[in-house]
């Protein structure tokens, strides 16, 4: 009998294929674990792509683990020693932190007024957004990395090479900024600012840079303890090379800087890691999301109509697909998401490696209990009027008699979510039309056989009334269940017919159709 460890070995899903990759690298060394990254800037509030980063990285992970033994690791570090460039346009009072701006995050006041600095705030941020998915992560700031001294070693080591780091930096640089950079980035003793400001002389037995500040005044710092960091690109490979990095994945707008990073690490004496780079997420007109502007969706919007498995689901979709982050992804993700789980028990080890299901859980797959599907729980909302979940559940309870908020959280937790989605999404651009009189001739034929319905609400029976009424009169038959969508539900798309007049009611969809051929429902 094939086991999910001999499946995952030849496995095509992208976790299995990167897990292989990692363990052909590490196989054989004697590592006492293997460690994955994920970097965090924190100029500005996390944001979902923040989170698929650590849900696709865990996703490796656990796929690794079903490789190999060897103990896993993961740690998601915050740059939060960076000075802040600019002031994002989605916080509290922006204008009182220009008085800031080149200060690191974590010498910022925090805007929102609940944590000691803006650098604070943001890591608590997305803290709190991991541990709602409940990854395992540690948690690494720079500010402590640096100031603590575990860092000391490495930067010492860039001091003593710095001809050499640099030499990488400077082929990757315009003329006019080779005149004035430099990797290490001192922080200025009485402002507090990140400058960036050329060297004087960097002196590679003690440790220490000599530069001038913006009034001419020269100063000496260590290298060491917190007084100079290193700018972002050789921060990125010296990183790994103090840790021990072996995966880390980042966004397509750092994939070419991959030769700098790599290089970076190999002079500071270290193998550089495995690396994934994922395409980017875009907002609903086709932008990047960013940070400072707060474009796209959040992870607290997405939730406000979805549960998180949902949302990684999405995030495991074809990585190297640049994806749009919009609301109207939210319910095809939801139904698929339980498509897959309903799929699992049933399938063979090699088709449970494939199936998306196991890398959100880590095999550990729960049962669905969505026996509506949100679609259709969006389409009740829409003919019922329904302001609240409850009135949802009347009509789930008789088409489901067993089904319960207590019994079904999942379906529970996906009606509340419908009802919000409909009141903010759906019903502000449902549009209504008139039937024609073709397809007024079909709403009265079907109206006629449902008044006339004297079997059970069978999904499949009320499919067959209706396609007996459309195979008469349309063809092609998509223009059929186009009516029945635009006329009665005001979409252009909808569910399988048959399943929602058994989860509406056989009456109630005939008073459904008088109501849509009197009048009652068209907008035009």
């Amino acid at each position: 009998m094939t086991t999910l460890r001999d499946a995952a070995l030849t496995s095509k899903a992208w976790p299995f294929e990167e897990a292989r990759r990692l363990l052909k690298r590490v196989e054989g060394q004697g590592k006492d674990h293997v460690l994955f990254e994920t970097g965090y800037g924190p100029s500005g509030l996390p944001h979902i792509g923040t989170f698929g980063e650590v849900a696709r990285t865990t996703m490796i992970r656990r796929a690794f683990e079903v490789l190999s033994d060897i103990p896993t690791r993961l740690i998601c570090f915050s740059d939060d020693l960076d000075g802040m460039r600019k002031v994002p346009d989605n916080v509290p009072d922006p204008e009182g932190l220009r008085a800031h701006l080149q200060k690191p995050l974590t010498s910022v006041p925090d805007p929102f007024g609940t944590h000691e600095s803006f650098g604070a705030h943001n890591n608590a941020m997305l803290r709190r957004f991991l541990d709602t998915f409940g990854f395992e992560y540690e948690f690494y700031s720079a500010t402590e990395f640096y100031a603590s001294g575990r860092f000391d070693d490495t930067l010492r080591l860039a001091a003593e090479r710095y001809d050499d780091l640099m030499a990488i930096m400077l082929k990757s640089l315009r003329d006019e900024r080779r005149e004035t950079y430099s990797i290490f980035l001192p922080i200025h003793p009485e402002t507090g600012r990140v400058l960036y400001v050329p060297m004087k002389h960097v002196d590679a037995a003690e440790g220490t840079v000599t530069f001038d500040d913006a009034d001419g005044r020269e100063w000496t710092l260590p290298v060491t303890g917190g007084q100079v960091k290193l700018q972002w690109k050789p921060d990125f490979g010296a990183r790994w090379a103090a840790l021990g990095v072996d995966f880390e994945m980042y966004g397509k707008d750092h994939a070419a800087n991959t030769p700098i990073y790599d290089g970076i690490c190999k002079v500071l004496g270290r193998r550089p890691p495995e690396h994934f780079t994922y395409e980017l997420f875009l907002d609903a007109e086709g932008h990047k999301i960013s940070k400072s502007s707060g474009n796209g969706l959040s992870i607290d919007e997405w939730l406000t109509y979805a549960a998180t498995e949902s949302l990684s689901y999405f995030m495991y979709q074809k990585p190297k697909t640049a994806k749009r982050m919009h609301f109207d992804v939210i319910p095809k993700a939801v139904d698929e998401y339980h498509q897959q789980l309903r799929a699992w028990p049933e399938q063979d080890a090699a088709a449970q490696a494939a199936n998306p299901v196991f890398h959100i859980h880590s095999g550990q797959v729960p049962a669905s209990d969505m026996v509506v599907p949100f679609s259709m729980l969006l389409n009740l909302a829409s003919v019922s009027g329904a302001e609240s979940k409850d009135k949802l559940w009347g009509f789930i309870n008789r088409y489901a008699p067993g089904a319960s908020p207590e019994e079904n959280p999942q379906l529970d937790r996906a009606a509340e979510g419908a009802v919000r989605y409909y009141e903010d999404f759906v019903r502000p651009v449902k549009v209504y039309r008139s039937a024609t009189p073709g397809e007024r001739d079909a709403l009265e034929d079907l109206r006629d056989r449902l008044r006339a319905w004297e079997g059970p609400a069978d999904d499949e029976a009320l499919q067959g009334a209706v396609y007996d009424v459309g195979r008469k009169r349309f063809d092609p038959m998509r223009d059929w269940f186009r009516a029945l969508y635009q006329v009665l539900l005001g979409a252009d798309q909808g569910p399988r017919f048959g399943g929602f007049i058994a989860l509406y009611g056989v009456e109630e969809t005939a008073d459904l159709i008088d109501r849509a051929l009197a009048g009652d429902l068209a907008t035009d």
